[in-house]
């Protein structure tokens, strides 16, 4: 059959746009205009449809400034509530669940109610707006609360400080505490007196040997060379003042109380031993024998942590103003943040025909992760090094004041240049001609929409994936910054930026071949990375290779990114015009349910078993979610007749 080109406005035309009766009378027209075509497509072969990148972009902005709230919350606020309150990770996690508490009722909701908005903006461009500002105002009240609670922990609050250890060892000497492995001790058990306790520090130098033989001679009245063949390079020398020095197993963290008077070490392929002088090797650093470095010191992690911890704990429940302070306005934060972000993502359905929603939503969540890099890399060394010990008890009031900028210029650029209304219309004409389904206002005065049971039961079970892939997730993402510190003696925000930079790199891509071999195939081979790199990173500990590490999270990155493109946009297919946002809810609340679940029951197995829990916890979850997904029949994208779709949303306004 012969094939001709077809060219149709986008909007009104022109001179239609400056008068509203006019522009009216031309959207019924090309409505009219694209009812009678209808008929001719099957006959006819016209252009394939085209994704508006610079659109889809702009709506973006509001996942943009979500994201860059929500990461700048998931890695700052636990930090906040164990260093600063002394919470455990049960009690923690149960107020960072609040926020899936909240939305559990209120995404649904507020879905509900921007669909059936007609606000001048818009239907979704009001919620963003008034939700956005009032977030970012409480972000800075939050701060206020966390540097009231500083000035009045200020006796213990302050690192490797000989006063403020002397005081923590005074009121919790006799206590039972919990190492971050599990394992119960009491602190005048652990050391030998006081001042071993206040003499601890929580960074000490360390060097690895190059060589498998070494010979050690210790301090003390049996003193006496010994011979200790070391195939696996696990033993460390480790100095506290660069004058004194100890052994230090790699993989066990302990370091032998007895002092090393000489060492002999004999070089790979050398006869002889070769005898070091320790001073002069830690003086010369890099240029000497040994590679001298300093890390964190794992007993002060494993007891001064923990005693400082319990400290700050029984000074809050002395005086709790500023945890009721900080608690009430986390509460109007999380609301204000509830209100706007189903609005916020059925804004991206409401402006993309349904078979270019998996790259639509490739590009959204591409725009969500470049705001957690942002704040990642604001965390990270070269601005705010949050995940560092030496600023456990530092004020992060400028820290949520450059989030708050970042979130106010994401809106301007939202607000300004999308145009809900227009951009809204003409998807509607475009899913009108291609599914003959009916405008957004005409569903909603018909009411019609109603699941098949066949589509009920893949509705179930996609929400059920994701209540389990969250459980997964969300508890690593919520925990991680705590578990990297003490179990991993990593920065948190490098691990976490190379996640997201995975993520970023191949959301893209991601959603090309999605749209080719379709969602749930995705998804499904994004459960096996999620899967692979949980149960690896499973077995890392205290000297595993950081770059292992970092593989093993950008594998998750893109497995999250795989599932993530693909499983939003499998929800709304389901869905009718006009039901958008009532479908978007649901799948929020699915996602947070698992959130109000996952950060109490993994924090209670970090409490009670061992912080080592928290990858098996995540594997466990992730894989159960595979097996739901096999179920799923619907939502997948339409596969792409080769050239014989409609060519829409090509211009470049």
């Amino acid at each position: 059959m012969r094939s001709f080109p077809l060219k149709l406005y986008h909007g009104a035309p022109p001179r239609a746009r400056y008068y509203t009766k006019k522009a009216e009378v031309f959207l019924y027209i090309r409505l009219n205009i694209l009812y009678n075509l209808k008929g001719y497509l099957n006959e006819y072969e016209v252009t394939g449809l085209k994704l508006n990148y610079k659109r889809v972009i702009l709506v973006g902005f509001a996942f943009f400034l979500i994201i860059t709230f929500w990461t700048a919350y998931d890695t700052v606020v636990p930090k906040i509530l164990t260093d600063r309150f002394g919470m455990s990770q049960a009690w923690s996690g149960v107020i960072m669940a609040l926020d899936n508490i909240l939305a559990l009722f209120m995404l649904p909701l507020f879905g509900g109610i921007s669909d059936r908005c007609r606000h001048r903006w818009g239907r979704r461009k009001p919620f963003v707006f008034y939700g956005t500002v009032a977030a970012m105002a409480a972000l800075l009240l939050l701060s206020a609360a966390d540097y009231g609670q500083l000035k009045y922990i200020s006796d213990a609050a302050v690192i490797d400080d000989g006063e403020a250890l002397a005081a923590v060892y005074d009121s919790v000497a006799d206590r039972e505490l919990t190492t971050p492995e599990g394992k119960k001790f009491v602190l005048s058990n652990a050391f030998a007196d006081k001042e071993s306790f206040v003499s601890v520090r929580s960074e000490i130098t360390e060097a690895r040997f190059r060589s498998h033989v070494v010979v050690v001679t210790f301090d003390g009245e049996d003193a006496k060379e010994q011979t200790i063949t070391d195939q696996s390079f696990k033993l460390i020398i480790v100095t506290p003042d660069g004058k004194n020095f100890y052994l230090r197993d790699r993989d066990t963290g302990k370091i032998d109380d007895k002092k090393i008077v000489s060492l002999k070490v004999q070089e790979s392929g050398d006869a002889y031993l070769k005898e070091i002088d320790l001073e002069s090797e830690y003086a010369d650093g890099a240029e000497g024998f040994l590679k001298f470095k300093k890390v964190t010191n794992t007993v002060y992690t494993n007891f001064v942590a923990p005693a400082r911890q319990e400290f700050i704990r029984l000074k809050t429940d002395e005086k709790s103003t500023y945890l009721i302070f900080f608690i009430v306005t986390l509460l109007v934060l999380l609301v204000a943040m509830a209100t706007f972000r189903s609005p916020a993502v059925a804004l991206m359905p409401d402006v993309v025909v349904k078979p270019l929603r998996s790259k639509a939503n490739a590009v959204i969540n591409l725009m969500g992760t470049l705001g957690g890099i942002v704040v990642l890399v604001l965390g990270m060394g070269f601005a705010f090094n949050n995940g560092a010990i030496k600023n456990t008890f530092r004020p992060y009031f400028l820290f949520f004041a450059v989030i708050a900028a970042i979130m106010g210029l994401a809106l301007a650029v939202f607000m300004t240049f999308v145009k809900e209304k227009k951009w809204s219309e003409e998807a509607d004409s475009a899913e009108y001609l291609i599914d003959g389904e009916p405008s957004a206002e005409a569903a909603e005065q018909t009411g019609s929409g109603k699941l098949s049971r066949s589509e009920l039961f893949s509705l179930i079970f996609i929400l059920s994936s994701v209540v389990l892939w969250f459980m997964g997730y969300n508890a690593v993402t919520s925990k991680y910054s705590v578990y990297a510190t003490n179990m991993l003696d990593l920065d948190y925000s490098t691990t976490l930026l190379v996640a997201n930079a995975a993520a970023v790199v191949s959301y893209i891509p991601v959603g090309i071949v999605s749209s080719k071999i379709g969602r749930k195939k995705a998804i499904l081979s994004g459960i096996v990375m999620l899967t692979a790199s949980f149960t690896i990173a499973s077995f890392m500990r205290v000297g595993s290779s950081a770059i292992v590490m970092n593989i093993m999270f950008a594998l998750a990155g893109i497995g999250w990114a795989t599932i993530n493109v693909n499983s939003f946009p499998m929800v709304v297919e389901l869905s009718k015009h006009g039901s958008v946002g009532k479908y978007t809810g649901y799948y929020y609340a699915a996602s947070m349910a698992a959130q109000v679940v996952t950060p109490v029951l993994s924090g209670m197995l970090m409490d009670k078993v061992g912080m080592f829990t928290l990858f098996p916890y995540a594997a466990i979850f992730a894989s159960l979610s595979f097996v739901t997904m096999l179920f799923v029949r619907h939502g997948d994208s339409k596969p792409e007749p080769p050239k014989s779709a409609l060519e829409a949303f090509d211009n470049d306004d």
